[in-house]
């Protein structure tokens, strides 16, 4: 596994990803990496329509994904310089398996396994879960127009999904650490301890994994 930091928040839709990876970027001063959401131009009609227009929407955000990892590793994790991200490729597997037909899916693992065969693995990941309540409030804070019409029972499918994928990862990963927190009990965005104790944890865990950084040499 690489010392040199490369820290991925994984969760559901809504439960704060981008704001957390940002807050550790800016802390620790690691590059971000943010994913491509908006620019998918099939995800609005995807929650209008999931059977219909799943595949373009998981094909884009495959593509898109790996271009950014590809990018991501040139740049900055080859030449020792770390990152926070708000996503890790891997999520593509929890979405395609729930929204793809079985044939789509088969042809969508086939492309999967080509581009990903040699991209980076995060070293330390960190899961935000919620409850559905949760995410619902928080989606309809932030106010995304294509976000307006996502059906209730797709979130909680996907929090179940996110949760049985964290924990087969854990097995099969069982040397990166997955830091566990709770969206319902910690509220980082407002509450500075919260998000306090949620950098202690990740600057814990860098030391003990051993992973290398500047700041903490």
């Amino acid at each position: 596994m690489s010392r040199i930091p490369f820290i991925t928040v994984e969760g559901p839709i809504g439960v704060g990803k981008t704001s957390l990876a940002k807050a550790i970027s800016d802390h620790f001063q690691f590059s971000l990496l943010k994913e491509i959401v908006d620019e998918n131009p099939f995800l609005g009609k995807f929650y209008d329509n999931i059977d219909e227009w799943s595949f373009q929407t998981e094909m884009f955000f495959l593509c898109n994904r790996y271009k950014q990892l590809e990018d991501i590793n040139e740049l900055y994790l080859k030449k020792d310089m770390p990152v926070a991200a708000d996503y890790h490729i891997f999520k593509n597997l929890i979405f395609a398996s729930r929204t793809l037909k079985d044939q789509q899916y088969q042809k969508y693992l086939q492309i999967y396994d080509i581009l990903t065969k040699d991209m980076p693995v995060p070293n330390v990941v960190i899961y935000l879960h919620a409850s559905l309540d949760t995410l619902l409030e928080r989606i309809k804070m932030r106010g995304r127009d294509i976000e307006k019409n996502i059906d209730p029972s797709y979130l909680s499918q996907l929090s179940f999904d996110y949760e049985q994928s964290m924990d087969q990862f854990e097995k099969t990963h069982p040397d990166i650490p997955v830091i566990r927190f709770n969206g319902d009990e910690l509220d980082f965005v407002q509450n500075k301890d919260d998000l306090k104790l949620i950098l202690t944890k990740v600057e814990e865990t860098i030391h003990v994994k051993g992973v290398k950084n500047n700041e903490f040499a």
